[in-house]
């Protein structure tokens, strides 16, 4: 039961983070668009960043241990 809301709670902290990322993504970048692919994070947007790949393992975490101890 506990694990089954931390792992709500994680899904929409993960999808938020992920949603504030894509602010530079556009349609015109998938036909051929130039785009900044190739640069250093900076500030909040790295720290966005890091807080995404640690939520992301969270998540994989809890949805592996709420697999195992489910009953």
């Amino acid at each position: 039961m506990i694990l089954d809301i931390v792992q709500v709670v994680l899904a929409i902290l993960l999808t938020t983070a992920i949603l504030l990322q894509a602010r530079g993504a556009s349609v015109g970048l998938a036909f051929g668009g130039s785009g900044d692919f190739y640069r250093t994070r900076r500030g909040i947007e790295k720290k966005l960043h890091i807080a995404t790949v640690v939520l992301a393992v969270l998540f994989f975490g809890v949805a592996l241990a709420n697999s195992l101890f489910s009953f």
